[in-house]
């Protein structure tokens, strides 16, 4: 009963649109602010961010992709204390209770997901490798890599966890306890992380047929979220994958455009490793995870309803 954890806080819905305004302004304001700051330090004007637009190699270049990325990341790591602050404050929930609908969080499911995702996808880039080596350029520094990897390793997860927290947690909660249904909050979040992406530099290049990858992700994650009744796994699953796509290989026209190990030289076009994860990779590691952690009752887990607060505390007592 993961979306009633709500319960275990002040649930009303008005707390959740307060809350919600004053994350992204925590976000999307005040964390832009560094950014913004070390920009005109570097280069006595903010003119820069009116030529950037949706081009942030502009941006990267400006700074060095090492500060542009830890600049960067750290809007979303104020996000999250904005957001934690709103639990504790507004909401009065504990941030297990947001995680987790057990007693405590397992970090065992959070280092089994990141590792299996991990793995996957370091397989699928040499694979691919193997298959168009022509597409890939050896890129490692060792000096500005070392860099990389120590902001990446402690930034890229508070980042990929801001996201989560926010949208799988906060958000499912919010919209679930307010509907009282599970499959609203299921979609909605998940076109929304989908949707969150359209203004990447990917779209660009790839087109928007790019966001059938990002929404068939934001579905697995709700899935693996509800069917797990916490966080935990979708929180290793979504660190892993930034990780590897910042540290491993870069591209001019991706996101992260770091001092990855390789860079992709190709000329970007949207093919089958678009689709290849979502209908087939993800729907067999919702099997394997099923088999893991014995879930059952799909459909009710996914469309049921959800408790109102008195069920939920009944259920509790018993």
């Amino acid at each position: 009963m993961y979306i009633e954890q709500a319960y275990k806080g002040l649930s009303e819905s008005w707390r959740y649109v307060i809350g919600i305004i004053l994350v992204f302004f925590g976000w999307q304001v005040l964390g832009g602010v560094p950014l913004i700051a070390a920009l005109v330090l570097k280069t006595g004007s903010i003119a820069i961010l009116a030529k950037a637009g949706q081009d942030i190699g502009i941006l990267s270049n400006a700074l060095g992709s090492n500060s542009f990325l830890f600049y960067m990341l750290l809007t979303f790591a104020i996000g999250l204390l904005f957001l934690f602050l709103m639990v504790k404050l507004i909401h009065k929930q504990t941030l297990t209770a947001l995680t987790t609908s057990r007693k405590k969080v397992d970090w065992a499911r959070v280092l089994v997901a990141f590792g299996l995702w991990a793995f996957i996808s370091v397989l699928f880039i040499f694979l691919d490798m193997y298959m168009s080596p022509e597409d890939y350029e050896f890129n490692f520094n060792l000096e500005p890599f070392l860099i990389l990897a120590v902001i990446a390793i402690i930034m890229i997860p508070i980042q990929t966890s801001m996201e989560e927290y926010f949208i799988r947690g906060y958000m499912m909660q919010g919209l679930g306890v307010a509907v009282k249904n599970r499959w609203f909050p299921l979609v909605f979040t998940s076109l929304l992380f989908g949707l969150m992406h359209i203004f990447n530099p990917e779209i660009q290049k790839l087109g928007y047929g790019i966001l059938i990858f990002y929404i068939g992700t934001g579905f697995f994650l709700g899935i693996i979220t509800l069917m797990d009744e916490g966080l935990e796994l979708a929180l290793g699953f979504h660190a892993a994958n930034n990780l590897t796509a910042a540290l491993l290989v870069t591209a001019d026209w991706t996101a992260f455009q770091t001092h990855s190990v390789y860079r992709d030289v190709s000329d970007p076009v949207l093919g089958w490793d678009v689709l290849i994860p979502v209908f087939v990779v993800f729907p067999i590691l919702l099997f394997i995870f099923s088999q893991m952690y014995n879930w059952n009752n799909w459909k009710e887990k996914l469309t049921g309803k959800v408790l109102s607060e008195e069920e939920f505390t009944s259920k509790q007592l018993e």
